[in-house]
């Protein structure tokens, strides 16, 4: 078995990608294939924290670009994540692996309250902890959350798995001649307004020097970033 390079990572999935070709809701398949690749990094023995997106299902800062309020329209979004979260909990619970679904809003009929000390010690145990509902707070996007569960749980790396295989200068779906970056500074980053994680994550990282690394979701692309390989692109410092 290939020998682990990090302990504990936090991994950010976008809502998104749970919908799969649909775009849209929750792709019980396509959950079911991201799942195998958590799976296969925790077979061999990571620590694996969760912090999924609710885009596939509401958008806050759309909908408050439409009228609706800011507050308001942030909380939907934060409950979207609670049922990705959920989504996701089964899918694993399926591949055998325990896990734990914990909310940063109270919610007791259906998760644990997102509590530190709790998280870590279900991390220590070696189950896969599902933190959602963001950082319970408006104005806040799950990239920020991201970054702070990432922080507040010491680990060691945080992976954003995405559709693509790292980041580009521009949009590869669009441009046949974008160029991915395999290595970038925090500075770089936030001064090319490269959308790997909005700026309050990246500065967050940057402050306490815990690497960003972006790869495709699939074809084992976590694997080889958990074991020293760089399939995607890293964000460091310099």
């Amino acid at each position: 078995m290939a020998e682990l390079k990090y302990k504990r990572v936090l991994l950010k999935l976008s809502g998104e990608a749970l919908a799969g070709e649909k775009q849209i809701g929750i792709d019980p398949h396509t959950v079911s294939k991201i799942c195998a690749e958590i799976a296969d990094v925790v077979d061999m023995g990571l620590e694996v924290a969760l912090v999924i997106g609710g885009g596939n299902i509401f958008r806050g800062l759309s909908a408050s670009a439409e009228g609706m309020d800011r507050s308001s329209a942030d909380y939907m979004g934060m409950l979207a994540t609670v049922l990705n979260a959920l989504a996701v909990q089964d899918a694993l619970e399926k591949t055998g692996h325990p896990t734990r679904v914990l909310s940063a809003i109270a919610m007791q009929e259906v998760c644990e309250p997102y509590v530190r000390r709790r998280a870590m010690r279900h991390l220590e145990k070696g189950r896969v902890i599902i933190c959602a509902a963001g950082t319970g707070n408006p104005y806040f996007t799950t990239d920020t959350a991201a970054a702070l569960r990432g922080m507040e749980l010491k680990c060691d790396a945080i992976i954003k798995a995405t559709k693509v295989d790292g980041v580009y200068d521009k949009d590869p779906m669009k441009h046949d001649d974008a160029v991915m970056f395999k290595h970038l500074s925090y500075e770089e980053t936030l001064r090319r307004h490269l959308k790997v994680m909005d700026s309050t994550a990246i500065t967050l990282a940057q402050e306490n020097q815990v690497p960003i690394i972006v790869c495709n979701m699939f074809n084992g692309s976590i694997k080889k970033v958990v074991t020293g390989e760089n399939p995607g692109t890293t964000v460091e410092g310099d």
